[in-house]
């Protein structure tokens, strides 16, 4: 991991001094805000002041008492925990949105526009703040305020039918990929709004959802689907048109080869010893391969069989044969950190301690990783870690303060403790 570089001598990061209101909860909003925090934004997200984000009981597994669901998209922000059911509180909340440059949430329709912090309203104080509102299905979609969860969005969009083995049932991906694809939709969005709203005044309202996510995420397959009529076949570890492109096992575990043109194709078959499939008429072009995939998979199975694994990617990497191992995650991060890919980064939790996460999927030059807008990048907040600090930043008078922690409205953590993590780890909700 990098060494942190003083913050005298370092850039500002891209969103420097951009304000954020993170009104979302569970994964695809807290994703887009999340990235937005480590390109340098100031995040503060609004919780529930006893039970939090869901996903703050999501576990095992906990980190000092913090699941590390909460903890893998929550970096870099401050937590407000306020009841936004008490009036003062509220008021506090709109405050918030009144002067953040962006603001975020995934209400049920109609409780948004409740509570007074729909896209209307905050845009009637603050022209030019960029309102990105998610939801499963879109907020033209009927049956309207259909609930969208990341395994029912996977089945509506095609995604799982898509996944799976030829023959077999349809199976959902392994994390919740709608939900991670909304969050970089959103955050592309956002950023994109932003520009326009620096140079012009001029705000936007984004919608994001994650079944228009998952659509999009087809590609190939949604355009194949379009073109001949027909649903595209499941076809496991394989490619619908490249042939070979998928998992092969080996003598003792699974790699993957990518084949993607006929040059890469010869190459493999020299690597194999295999010069009859090079000639073979039958494989000699990707289509024809296409057509006789099942005898040429049959084939080349038969002789990676008789080597391990590490023997074939060696060989195949020599031979410039696009070709990995099948990995575990855990056996994937250390890889990409023995390779050099600087995938992980260190925060300092205030009752976890310190802390391994993995780095978003881009690198800025300008800033080391490990560090946001003005120092050391922040670690996921405790429960209301930042409740009175935001609050008095809002103006909010210290008696009016004091009366809100009085009555609950407004929880404070420190950090011996959130106030949900040991409720979760003890008592699993």
């Amino acid at each position: 991991m990098d060494t942190p570089t003083p913050a005298s001598d370092r850039p500002a990061r891209p969103l420097a001094g951009v304000r954020v209101a993170d009104l979302s909860r569970v994964l695809a909003g807290p994703y887009a805000t999340m990235l937005l925090a480590d390109l340098g934004a100031e995040v503060v997200k609004v919780e529930h002041p006893e039970l939090g984000d869901d996903t703050r009981s999501w576990g095992p597994p906990w980190a000092g008492g913090e699941s590390a669901y909460y903890l893998s998209v929550n970096r870099g922000k401050r937590s407000l925990a306020v009841d936004l059911k008490d009036e003062e509180g509220l008021t506090a909340v709109r405050e918030l949105c009144a002067r953040a440059d962006v603001v975020i949430q995934n209400f049920r329709p109609g409780v948004i526009e409740r509570l007074g912090l729909d896209h209307a309203a905050v845009s009637a104080r603050n022209p030019a703040v960029v309102y990105c509102s998610i939801t499963g299905f879109g907020p033209e979609h009927a049956p309207e305020g259909r609930p969208g969860f990341d395994i029912i969005v996977q089945a509506e969009s095609g995604l799982m039918a898509a996944t799976g083995e030829p023959g077999g049932a349809p199976c959902k991906v392994g994390v919740a990929m709608t939900d991670v694809l909304t969050g970089l939709n959103a955050a592309v969005a956002i950023l994109g709004a932003l520009l326009r709203a620096r140079t012009t005044g001029v705000g936007e309202h984004i919608t994001a959802s994650l079944v228009n996510s998952a659509l999009s995420s087809l590609v190939n397959l949604t355009q194949q689907a379009l073109v001949t009529g027909e649903d595209p076949p499941r076809l496991g570890n394989a490619h619908s048109t490249i042939v070979p492109y998928q998992a092969f096992p080996t003598a003792d575990a699974d790699i993957v080869i990518a084949a993607g043109n006929d040059a890469l194709y010869r190459r493999l078959c020299a690597a194999l010893d295999r010069a009859d499939l090079a000639e073979d008429p039958r494989y000699a072009t990707n289509p024809q391969r296409v057509a006789h995939r099942a005898e040429l998979v049959a084939e080349i199975g038969a002789t990676l069989r008789a080597r391990p694994s590490e023997e074939w990617v060696k060989l195949l990497l020599a031979a410039g044969v696009p070709v990995g191992k099948v990995r575990g995650v855990l056996d994937a991060i250390r890889s990409a950190e023995a390779a050099g890919d600087d995938v992980l980064l260190g925060v300092d939790h205030p009752v976890a301690g310190p802390m391994e996460q993995i780095r978003a999927g881009f690198r800025l030059e300008s800033t080391p990783a490990g560090t946001g807008a003005g120092g050391p990048l922040l670690p996921p907040p405790l429960l209301g870690q930042h409740s009175v600090e935001v609050l008095r930043e809002l103006a909010v008078p210290e008696d009016r303060i004091g009366a809100l922690l009085e009555r609950g409205a407004v929880h404070q953590s420190t950090a011996s403790g959130t106030g949900i993590g040991t409720i979760g780890k003890d008592v699993p909700r």
